[in-house]
């Protein structure tokens, strides 16, 4: 950055422009954008006219928070906008907008780990989860397997499904036994 570059942010700033404004995000508000699902399910958005067909929401913070900073995106991975927060939307928004999230990130919670087996550089899993029996394979290394904190873990298939246990502490001792090996 050269010092003319510098004094054009600092002129910014000055001027009332925020990082906002710097980073190019474009903060969408009720009074400026207005969502709706097509007949299939899509999201789509209009902004001030303009309707984008298709789009998606991704969370800045997926695994603490998914109403706060959402990121409207086209299927091509551009960002149209961004939510500070679903409370700022009326009702009907935020369960649309909460359905999308859902569907997202999806992942499901295991309840019972019922057996964990290693062979050839994979793990398969036999678990109970909140949606049902589950059975999943998952690629050793490469970081599948994750402590998010340091009682929740995360675990992604070969597939790309993602799996949560919430509480390692509340695992009996053989099931913890069983995922231990594959940490």
């Amino acid at each position: 950055m050269t010092r003319n570059d510098t004094g054009a942010v600092l002129n910014r700033e000055k001027s009332g422009a925020g990082l906002a404004d710097a980073a190019q995000i474009r903060y969408l508000s009720p009074a400026d954008a207005a969502f709706t699902r097509t007949e299939g399910h899509m999201l789509n958005v209009n902004i001030g006219g303009q309707v984008h067909s298709g789009v998606y929401i991704q969370c800045s913070f997926p695994h603490t928070n998914k109403r706060i900073y959402l990121s409207v995106r086209t299927a091509e991975n551009e960002e149209i906008g961004m939510i500070r927060s679903l409370d700022e939307f009326p009702d009907e928004t935020q369960k649309l907008l909460e359905e999308q999230i859902q569907l997202r990130y999806f992942a499901p919670e295991i309840t019972k780990v019922l057996s964990v087996k290693e062979e050839f550089g994979y793990s398969y899993w036999e678990t109970e989860t909140t949606s049902g029996l589950c059975r999943f394979t998952v690629r050793g290394g490469g970081g599948n397997i994750k402590l998010m904190t340091p009682n929740r873990l995360l675990v992604v298939d070969v597939d790309g499904n993602r799996f949560i246990v919430p509480e390692l502490d509340r695992l009996s001792d053989k099931e913890y036994r069983m995922i231990e090996v594959c940490m």
